[in-house]
């Protein structure tokens, strides 16, 4: 048995968790990361989810998620090819962006291949965890597992499963339990496969039949979608497919409470849940051809047939335990304000704005068979649905009984219901990068996190010279912007100031190239005539070049200048626009664009 000492442990390689550590580290912090998987990056990676949602508009790209998308620029055939997200790639690359990130740090040790046995504690304070032939001694412990793996050990105070509307008034929660909370307490998991296309006429192995055979509900899979659509929601380059599909596909979530219960029975669950993705994948394959077939070459192996190869290293976990800590995100903290287009900032009793962590996405649950319906939050930007903007404080990060000890990946303090909002990777990376900044600070300053400055942290953030990270969600004002952290700062001094509509008074756009949407080389120039189908919802039809004349596509972007412009064009209006065509998706994802005389070239 090894007893190592350190400034930070992190325990757990996933999207929190290796975010983490990476920040950390960069802060000067000795940091060792314990990883059970041989690929970091959690969802992005090693679960499978390369189409990751959220945080897509200029403004929101930021921090860690800003430079992973732009380390992602290595994948030469971009990264818009699926219709669910404007950044897919190959999980292989973003495996080793990871990777790379923690091989240039000499204060980061990462040790892989082992899962946590016990908390070591004093008193009421974490000091550390033993592994199996390991034992790791630190100041600050960072959960950073799947399903919250510490929170039992250490015996801190967590939730599993639904809270109904007596606990916090939250207006999707239902008013007692029933038969969906009973079935399933927590939202389903996905164990993802990547497919393939290898070419007309070709004749690919037959995918084999799961030892355990059992009548799937897989018939309507695609029905009304088609089945190029439902390839497409997560195509990939090099004609590979995401598998990942909630409408009779390969969600599973039957006795997903074993999870929790005990080795056994989590194992139980696991081989069922990739049982169930194989037989989907099977059956995709005798619908559509065998032209279509297993991409065997993606996921490291683990000699046991549960993973690798085409499949997962683990599922798509989109819950897990979940922290009782300081403050509690509810549906209430992630709905618009009345009449606005974003959430409230969160305030504590100092009259303190906590925000450390922003996200965007729609409250998204997944139970398979059955329609949940929640509080809309969904707005239209960009000729495109998005999410409305809210923020994750910091105290839903720290404990409320224990010191030593924060969490950084699903297992925040959130409640079952915006937990559907809060899980999203881009969501999860922020959450990591602000929990290893306040692990790092705390080292610094001596002090347990309860104990930290808010403040301080933001400005951290804020100021961090390798990924800068917004604190305050303005959809106009992307990081590439002059004075983007003056009104970070602004608002975080006067939050009775924030605007409800989330656009601050610039006294003008920025002309600086502002996303990471990865269009490379294949961006291009296209004239056409703009149609204004209603609000935030715009075609083109195409005049040039020649090769798309008459085809008519819809127009999105990213981009706030741009956003202002397709906003202000009028249906019949001859325009030029600067962008890339995504056939999934029939859009064109635009960088920039003017108003030309007719008949202009």
């Amino acid at each position: 048995m090894q007893t190592l000492t350190t400034d930070i442990l992190v325990v757990g390689g996933g999207t929190g968790g290796t975010a983490a550590a990476i920040q950390a580290a960069r802060r000067g912090a000795q940091t060792i990361l314990v990883s059970e998987f041989p690929w970091l990056g959690g969802m992005l990676t090693s679960a499978g989810v390369s189409a990751p949602d959220g945080n897509e508009l200029a403004a929101f790209q930021t921090g860690i998620w800003r430079a992973f998308l732009q380390k992602l620029q290595r994948q030469p055939e971009g990264l818009d090819h699926a219709w669910v997200s404007f950044f897919t790639y190959d999980p292989r690359v973003g495996a080793e962006i990871f990777a790379d990130w923690v091989q240039e740090l000499p204060n980061l040790q990462w040790i892989t291949g082992r899962s946590p046995l016990e908390v070591l504690k004093q008193g009421e304070s974490v000091t550390g965890v033993r592994f199996s032939d390991l034992t790791v001694q630190a100041q600050i412990t960072l959960d950073g597992t799947e399903l919250g793996d510490l929170l039992p050990l250490a015996e801190v105070p967590h939730r599993w499963g639904w809270e109904y509307q007596s606990e916090w008034g939250e207006p999707s929660a239902p008013i007692e339990p029933n038969d969906l909370t009973q079935r399933y307490p927590v939202q389903a998991p996905t164990w993802i496969v990547v497919m393939q296309d290898f070419g007309e006429g070709a004749d690919v192995p037959l995918i084999s039949a799961p030892p355990i055979r059992r009548a799937e509900q897989f018939e309507d899979a695609w029905t009304n979608y088609g089945a190029d659509k439902f390839l497409n929601y997560g195509r990939l380059p090099g004609n590979r497919f995401m598998i990942n599909w909630p409408q009779n596909g390969n969600d599973y979530a039957e006795g997903v409470g074993r999870l929790v219960q005990s080795a056994l029975s989590k194992q139980a669950f696991l081989w069922e849940a990739r049982w169930h993705t194989q037989r989907f994948a099977r059956f995709i394959q005798t619908k559509l051809g065998r032209r279509y077939g297993l991409a065997d070459d993606i996921f490291p192996k683990d000699g046991k047939e549960l993973a690798g190869g085409a499949f997962a290293l683990h599922p798509y976990y989109r819950e897990s335990r979940r922290l009782q800590g300081l403050a509690t995100v509810i549906e209430q903290d992630i709905l618009p304000l009345p009449k606005g287009q974003v959430a409230p900032l969160p305030i504590n009793e100092q009259g303190e704005v906590e925000a450390i962590a922003l996200g965007n996405y729609a409250n998204d649950h997944h139970y398979p068979g059955v329609e949940f319906p929640l509080k809309p939050k969904s707005i239209r930007w960009g000729g495109r649905w998005t999410g409305t903007p809210f923020t994750i404080p910091y105290r839903c990060l720290i404990p409320a009984t224990a010191d030593g000890l924060l969490v950084c990946e699903k297992n925040i303090s959130v409640s079952h219901i915006a937990n559907g909002a809060t899980r999203l990777q881009p969501v999860v990376l922020g959450i990591g990068q602000a929990a290893g900044m306040a692990a790092a600070l705390c080292v610094e300053q001596n002090c347990q996190p309860r104990d930290l400055s808010v403040k301080a942290l933001q400005e951290a953030l804020l100021d961090d010279p390798t990924a800068p990270a917004a604190v305050i969600p303005l959809f106009n004002l992307p990081p590439s912007h002059p004075e983007w952290r003056t009104w970070q700062q602004h608002y975080l001094e006067h939050p009775d100031t924030y605007p409800a509509d989330g656009n601050c008074p610039l006294a003008e756009a920025s002309t600086h190239a502002a996303s990471l949407s990865g269009l490379s080389n294949s961006s291009q120039d296209l004239s056409g005539q703009f149609e204004r189908k209603d609000e935030q919802n715009y075609a083109f039809v195409a005049i040039a070049p020649l090769s798309l004349a008459n085809q008519t596509f819809s127009l999105v972007t990213l981009e706030p200048q741009v956003n202002q412009q397709l906003a202000a064009y009028i249906t019949g209006q001859f325009i030029k626009v600067k962008g890339r065509v995504n056939p999934a998706g029939n859009w064109i994802l635009v960088e920039g664009s003017e108003a030309i005389a007719k008949g202009s070239p």
